[in-house]
C-alpha cells in the first residue's frame, strides 16, 4: 500500500512532546483514533477513556541500545549503525556518511572486504550483504572488541535528519523496557509506546485495561529505505499467550501497541487463531492477502507513504479506512516519525462482532 500524499518536512517531529513546553509529558502527544472510516481527534492522555475493560494491549519489552558508533575506513570517517546479532556471532550493521550536521546520510554500498576501525582498537570486517534485495545491510565480523560493551561505552542512540539534536538514550527507552540477560535490544525504539508514562498505565490498569508482554528486538530500519522487514529475534512467553487467547475467547479486543507487537504476535499464532508461546526468528510480513488472525487493533506512530508498514496497517483495518485516517492527520498537521503523534486504530463494532462470531477477517 502506498498513499498519494506529500508529507511537509515541517510535521516531523523534532524533538520529543516533553522538551516542547513546560509542564508536558510524553503523553502530551495528539492521538488519531480511526474506527473504520469514522475519524476523532484526542491527545494521548485521553487513552484510558477510548479503551474498555477487558481490552488487551499487546506491548513490546525490547530496550533500546545505543547502537550508532564513529569508525574510519582509512582515513574517512563513517558512522556504524550495528542492528541485529546473528547466531553465528556477526552482526547486521549499516554504513553511513557523516552530513556534517550531527546525524547522517546513506552511503553507495561497500564491496565485500571492507574494513573498518572502531573505537577501543577493534574493528569489523563487511562479509555478506544480509539480503539479496539489496546492499544497504550487511553481515559484518567484529574482532578485537566485545560489541554490546563498544555500545555501552562508545554508542548513541540511532538518530536521523529530521531530528533537532541527540538525545540520552534514556529519551529512546519506552515505559516497558525491561534489560535483557544478554544484553540484547533493539537498534531503534519501539516507538508506538513512547507516549505511555507509568501514570497513564496505572490509570488503565485501573480501569480494567490489561498488559500482555512481548518481545522484539527491532533493527535499523533506515530513514531513507522502505523495504519489508527483515528477520528479526521475537519471543511472546506462554503467559502472554494464554492472556491473549482468553480475551479472544471472552469477547474482548487485542490491541498491538506498534507494528513490533503485531509481527511478534502473528508470528505465534496457529492458522485456527490459537497463540502459543514462541521465541526464535521472525521472517513474517503482514500484508492484507495475509491478513492478522489474533490482533483486533493497532496503536502506532504515522508512517511515511512509502512505507512497508502501511501494509500491515491495512491488514488490521482496510484500505479505505487507513487512506482516510492519515487525509485526516495530514490535514490535521500532526506529527511524524518516533517522537511525534500516535494513531490508534479499532474495530467497528460489526466489525469486532462478526471476529468474535467466528468469522475473522
Amino acid at each position: 500500500m502506498t498513499l498519494a500524499l506529500r508529507i511537509p518536512g515541517e510535521l516531523s517531529a523534532r524533538v520529543p512532546a516533553e522538551q516542547r513546553g513546560p509542564g508536558l509529558d510524553r503523553d502530551a502527544v495528539r492521538l488519531l483514533v480511526s474506527r473504520g472510516t469514522e475519524v476523532s481527534h484526542h491527545v494521548f492522555a485521553d487513552l484510558p477513556g477510548l479503551l474498555r475493560p477487558g481490552d488487551l494491549l499487546v506491548v513490546n519489552t525490547s530496550p533500546t541500545l545505543a547502537a550508532a558508533v564513529d569508525g574510519r575506513i582509512g582515513h574517512a570517517r563513517v558512522v556504524v549503525h550495528f542492528s541485529t546479532r546473528g547466531d553465528d556471532g556477526r552482526w547486521a550493521v549499516e554504513l553511513r556518511d557523516p552530513d556534517g550536521r550531527g546525524t547522517t546520510r546513506a552511503r553507495a554500498g561497500r564491496p565485500a572486504g571492507t574494513e573498518v576501525r572502531l573505537p577501543g582498537g577493534g574493528g569489523l570486517v563487511l562479509e555478506e550483504p544480509l539480503s539479496a534485495r539489496g546492499e544497504r545491510l550487511w553481515w559484518a565480523r567484529v574482532a578485537g572488541t566485545e560489541v554490546l560493551g563498544l555500545l555501552r561505552e562508545h554508542g548513541r542512540p540511532i538518530r536521523y535528519s529530521y531530528t533537532e539534536r541527540d538525545q540520552p538514550l534514556s529519551v529512546y527507552q519506552t515505559v516497558f523496557a525491561v534489560p535483557q540477560g544478554d544484553g540484547a535490544g533493539s537498534a531503534e525504539m519501539p516507538s508506538a509506546a513512547r507516549p505511555f508514562t507509568a501514570r497513564l498505565v496505572a490509570e488503565l490498569v485501573s480501569r480494567g485495561v490489561q498488559f500482555a508482554p512481548i518481545t522484539l528486538h527491532t533493527g535499523v530500519a533506515s530513514a531513507e529505505a522502505h523495504e519489508p522487514p527483515y528477520p528479526e529475534r521475537f519471543a511472546v512467553p506462554r503467559s502472554s499467550a494464554r492472556l491473549i487467547n482468553a480475551v479472544r475467547a471472552g469477547k474482548g479486543r487485542v490491541i498491538a501497541v506498534g507494528t513490533t507487537a503485531v509481527r511478534a504476535v502473528e508470528s505465534a499464532v496457529a492458522p485456527d487463531g490459537v497463540v502459543r508461546a514462541a521465541a526464535g526468528w521472525t521472517d513474517l510480513v503482514v500484508t492484507p492477502e495475509r491478513g492478522v488472525r489474533a490482533v483486533d487493533g493497532l496503536l502506532t506512530g504515522l508512517h511515511e507513504p512509502e512505507a512497508s508498514h502501511l501494509l500491515m496497517l491495512e491488514a488490521v483495518a482496510g484500505r479505505e479506512a487507513i487512506g482516510r485516517g492519515y487525509e485526516e492527520a495530514l490535514r490535521g498537521r500532526y506529527l511524524w516519525h518516533e517522537f511525534g503523534d500516535v494513531h490508534l486504530v479499532l474495530p467497528t463494532d460489526i466489525a469486532h462482532t462478526e471476529r468474535c462470531n467466528g468469522n475473522d477477517r
